[in-house]
C-alpha cells in the first residue's frame, strides 16, 4: 500500500480528490462545460415561440387582456405567461385581464420566478394575483448555479406552503415528479435560436399567420428577471435554462453519476498503460483515456447522463506533469542544445552578492533558426553568446529557448548598467555571419536588480522584462520589485472582474454631452468606473489595459454596451432624442464576430442603433486594419453612429480619418484645454473643425473645464461639448435627477 501510495497515479488521484473536497476543482469543470457547449449547440424547439415584451414599456393589465386576446384567436396549443401583472391600477383592464385569462381554461399558466438561486422559499416568489388568474395553474422557476452563477440544475418541483407547484420546465415537457428530484437543463440548446415575436409586432398583426397555431407560446420579460449564466452563451434571462431544463427532460433519463464512475474508468486506464512495455500502445490507451475524460461527459449529457469530469482532468494534469517531470529529471537538463548552460542552470544556481541579472532576447530568432540547417542551429547560439561574452566580460553565457541569453555581472549604479548594455547593444549592429547566411540582428535586454530574492524569480524576473522590451520595442526593461507585489492582483484580473460585475464594483458613470446649436444636454458618454472594496477607485485606463492583456475586454465591452442601452432607452423614453455612446477597444475592433455581436444585442434589447456612438481611439494597436475598417464600416450600415476619439493624437490620423466612414471627430483635451491662452492650438482645433464640416462630420470638443473654453469652442463653430465644465461623469440615477430637472425647467419656460 505505501509503495502504491507513492506512485504518481495515487498522487495524483489523492489530490485531485482533495481539491473535490474542498470546492476547487469547481472551476475545472465550470470551464469544460461552457468550452463544451460552445461547439456543441442545436436549435431550439420549433414548437416554442417567444412573445418577448422587451422591446416596450410595462403593458397596463388592458394592453395585456388585448394581448392575450390576439394569442388566443391564433390557436396556440399552451400560453405561459411570465411576466409582472400591474393589479390594482386599472379596475376595467384588471377585469377584461381575467375574463381573458378565463376564457384559456386550462391551456393557459402562469410562471412565478425566484428572486434568487440555490435557496428559495414562498417569500422568494411573486406569484400572480388569483383575482386575475382565477384557477389558472402556476408553475416556478427556480435554479441552482455553480460558484460563478451558472445554472447547473433545477427541481422538478416545489412545496411552498402546503403546495406543490410543478416547474416551468417539467410543465414545457410535460413530465412530473416529486420536489425532491432535480434535472440538469441541456445547455446545446442555442439560446439565440428561440423563435421570438417582439409585442410591438404581435399587436400590430406583423408576423406569419399561423406562426402560434399549435405552439406552445410564451409571453415573457427578461428585464424584470436577473440574469443568469448559460453554460456557452455567458449570461442570458432564465428563460433560456427553461427551455433547456424541458428539452432535458425530454431524453430517455435525467441522471447524474457524479464523477467517481468516470475516475475509476480513468484510473483503470492508467493503470492498464503503466503494465504495457509497448511505448505505442501506451500512448494509444493514454490517448483513449484523455479522448474518455473530454468525450464522454458531452456525450452523456445528450442522453440525459450528467458525468462530472472535473476529477479526472485534474488527475489527468497532475498524473501528467508528474510523468513529465520524472521523464525530465532523467535527462541532462543543464545543458542546451549549443553546448551552453541553460536558463535551469542559472536558476538553480546560488547568485553571489553584488551582481545584477541579464537576460538578452533575439529579435525574429525563431525565423533566424528556421532558415538555417539545422546542424547550424548551435553555432548560431555560440556565435550570439561570444559577442554577449565579450561585451560583457563575463565569462559564463547561458542559452534559453526562443532566443534567450542569460548572465550575471557586477550590479553598477543604474546609469552606468544601462549605458554599458546600450554599448553591448551596438556590438549586435554588425550582421551574424553563420556559414553561408547573413543574418542582421536586433537585441533587447531585461534587467534585474533585486537582490534578496531567490535566483529562480530573479531570472524569470529578468525574462519577463526582456520580453516586455522586445514587445514593446525598447532596448532595455528594468524589473522592479513593486512589480512582483502586483502580480497576483494582474494574473487574477479575470475572476476579480466576473466578480466586480456580480457584486456592483464595477459600474457606468455617464457624463452629459452639450449641443451648442440647441442648447440641450443632447446624449452621454458611457464611461466605465471599478471601487474595489479594498483598493479603493481602480483608473479606468489602468484596469482596462490590464484586461485587454487578461482577454477580458471583449465580456467588459458587452457589458457596458448592455448597460449603455438599458440607460438609453430610459432616457429616450422622456420624449427627446439622446444618444448615447459607448467606448470600442482597439484589442476588438478587427473581430470576425464583433459585428455579429453587436447586431444581436442591439436585435435582442430592440433599440435603434442609430442611438448609439460607438468611438473608437485612433491606434497603431490594432492588429488587422483593413479587418477593422471593414468591421467598423459594417457597424455603421447597421446605423451605429461612428465616432473618432482622443483625434489627433494617434500616429495616422487623416490616413485613420481617410479610412473610416465617420460621422463625428472627438477632439482630445490636450488640445481643447489650451486653446484660450496658446494660438498654436486654437489654430489646430480651428482647422480640424473646418475639416470635419467639410468632410459632413460633427465634432465633439472633450475635457471642457471652464466657461471662456466652452464660449470659444461655440465661436469656433464646434457642435458638441463635453466635460466637468457641463457635469462630471455621474451614476445613472443622479444623471437622470439632472436631466429630467434640466427637462422640466425647459419645457416650463417653454
Amino acid at each position: 500500500m505505501r509503495t502504491f501510495l507513492r506512485t504518481p497515479l495515487a498522487i495524483a488521484l489523492l489530490l485531485g480528490l482533495a481539491l473535490r473536497f474542498f470546492g476547487l476543482s469547481d472551476a475545472i469543470g465550470h470551464v469544460y462545460w461552457n468550452l463544451g457547449y460552445k461547439v456543441n449547440h442545436q436549435s431550439a424547439p420549433a414548437s416554442l415561440v417567444l412573445v418577448s415584451l422587451d422591446d416596450t414599456a410595462e403593458l397596463t393589465t388592458g394592453e395585456q387582456a388585448r394581448l392575450l386576446e390576439i394569442v388566443r384567436q391564433q390557436v396556440p396549443r399552451k400560453v405561459y405567461f411570465d411576466a409582472r401583472i400591474p393589479y390594482g391600477i386599472s379596475k376595467s383592464g384588471d377585469a377584461k385581464l381575467a375574463q381573458s385569462v378565463a376564457g384559456f381554461g386550462k391551456d393557459i399558466a402562469f410562471v412565478a420566478r425566484a428572486g434568487k438561486v440555490d435557496t428559495y422559499g414562498a417569500t422568494d416568489f411573486k406569484f400572480p394575483p388569483r383575482d386575475i388568474i382565477g384557477q389558472a395553474p402556476i408553475v416556478v422557476s427556480a435554479w441552482n448555479a455553480n460558484f460563478l452563477y451558472y445554472v447547473e440544475s433545477g427541481p422538478y418541483a416545489l412545496e411552498l406552503n402546503g403546495r406543490t407547484f410543478p416547474s416551468f420546465s417539467a410543465s414545457l415537457a410535460g413530465v412530473n415528479d416529486g420536489p425532491e428530484s432535480v434535472f440538469y437543463p441541456d445547455f446545446s440548446v442555442d439560446p439565440v435560436s428561440i423563435v421570438r415575436i417582439p409585442v410591438k409586432a404581435l399587436l400590430k398583426g406583423e408576423f406569419a399567420p399561423g406562426l402560434l397555431t399549435g405552439r406552445t407560446v410564451v409571453i415573457s420579460s427578461s428585464s424584470q428577471v436577473p440574469l443568469l449564466g448559460y453554460f456557452g452563451h455567458a449570461t442570458v434571462a432564465p428563460l433560456a435554462h427553461d427551455i433547456a431544463g424541458a428539452v432535458a427532460l425530454q431524453k430517455p433519463v435525467s441522471l447524474n453519476i457524479t464523477f467517481v464512475p468516470l475516475l475509476a474508468l480513468i484510473a483503470l486506464l492508467i493503470i492498464v498503460a503503466g503494465r504495457k512495455r509497448d511505448r505505442r500502445s501506451k500512448l494509444l490507451i493514454y490517448s483513449v483515456a484523455i479522448a474518455t475524460t473530454f468525450g464522454l461527459p458531452l456525450l452523456a449529457r445528450t442522453v440525459g447522463i450528467v458525468i462530472s469530469p472535473d476529477v479526472s482532468i485534474v488527475m489527468l494534469a497532475i498524473y501528467g506533469s508528474i510523468r513529465l517531470w520524472q521523464k525530465r529529471t532523467r535527462q541532462i537538463q543543464h545543458t542546451s542544445v549549443s553546448g551552453l548552460p541553460n536558463l535551469l542552470a542559472l536558476s538553480a544556481s546560488s547568485l553571489p552578492v553584488g551582481r545584477d541579472v541579464v537576460v538578452a532576447v533575439i529579435g525574429r530568432y525563431e525565423e533566424i533558426l528556421a532558415t538555417l540547417p539545422q546542424e547550424l542551429h548551435g553555432e548560431c547560439a555560440k556565435q550570439i553568446a561570444r559577442r554577449i561574452a565579450v561585451g560583457s566580460g563575463e565569462a559564463e553565457i547561458y542559452h534559453g529557448d526562443s532566443g534567450h541569453f542569460a548572465w550575471i555581472e557586477e550590479a553598477r549604479p543604474l546609469e552606468m548598467q544601462l549605458s554599458h548594455l546600450e554599448g553591448l547593444r551596438a556590438l549586435f549592429s554588425a550582421p551574424l555571419q553563420i556559414g553561408t547566411h547573413t543574418f542582421d540582428t536586433n537585441i533587447h535586454f531585461g534587467l534585474d536588480r533585486n537582490e534578496g530574492l531567490d535566483a529562480l524569480t530573479r531570472v524569470n524576473s529578468a525574462l519577463a522584462s526582456a520580453n516586455e522590451a522586445l514587445s514593446n520595442g525598447r532596448a532595455i526593461e528594468l524589473f522592479e520589485a513593486h512589480r512582483l507585489a502586483e502580480a497576483p492582483w494582474e494574473l487574477s484580473l479575470h475572476a476579480r472582474i466576473d466578480e466586480g460585475l456580480r457584486n456592483g464594483d464595477i459600474w457606468l458613470a455617464f457624463q452629459a454631452q452639450w449641443d451648442f446649436e440647441t442648447q440641450t444636454i443632447c446624449g452621454a458618454e458611457a464611461l466605465i468606473r471599478w471601487n474595489h472594496p479594498t483598493r479603493g477607485p481602480i483608473a479606468p485606463d489602468a484596469f482596462i489595459l490590464q484586461a485587454e492583456r487578461a482577454g477580458r475586454i471583449d465580456a467588459l465591452t458587452y457589458w457596458v454596451l448592455e448597460e449603455a442601452i438599458t440607460a438609453a432607452l430610459a432616457v429616450n423614453l422622456m420624449g427627446e432624442r439622446f444618444q448615447m455612446s459607448v467606448n470600442l477597444s482597439a484589442q476588438m475592433v478587427d473581430k470576425a464576430d464583433l459585428v455579429t455581436n453587436f447586431a444581436e444585442i442591439v436585435q435582442r434589447r430592440g433599440i435603434d442603433a442609430s442611438l448609439l456612438t460607438v468611438e473608437v481611439t485612433e491606434t497603431s494597436s490594432v492588429r488587422n486594419r483593413p479587418a477593422a475598417c471593414h468591421n467598423l464600416t459594417q457597424l455603421r450600415n447597421l446605423g451605429f453612429r461612428l465616432s473618432i476619439d482622443d483625434f489627433g493624437t494617434g500616429e495616422a490620423s487623416l490616413a485613420y480619418l481617410a479610412d473610416l466612414p465617420s460621422d463625428e471627430l472627438k477632439l482630445d483635451r490636450r488640445f481643447v484645454s489650451k486653446i484660450v491662452e496658446s494660438e498654436r492650438d486654437r489654430v489646430i482645433v480651428t482647422s480640424t473643425i473646418g475639416l470635419a464640416h467639410a468632410l459632413g462630420q460633427s465634432v465633439v470638443a472633450e475635457g471642457i473645464e471652464d466657461a471662456a473654453t466652452f464660449s470659444l469652442l461655440r465661436e469656433l463653430g464646434c457642435d458638441l461639448a463635453q466635460g466637468y465644465y457641463l457635469g462630471r461623469p455621474q451614476p445613472f440615477a443622479v444623471f437622470m435627477r439632472d436631466y429630467e430637472e434640466r427637462l422640466s425647467r425647459r419645457i416650463g419656460r417653454g
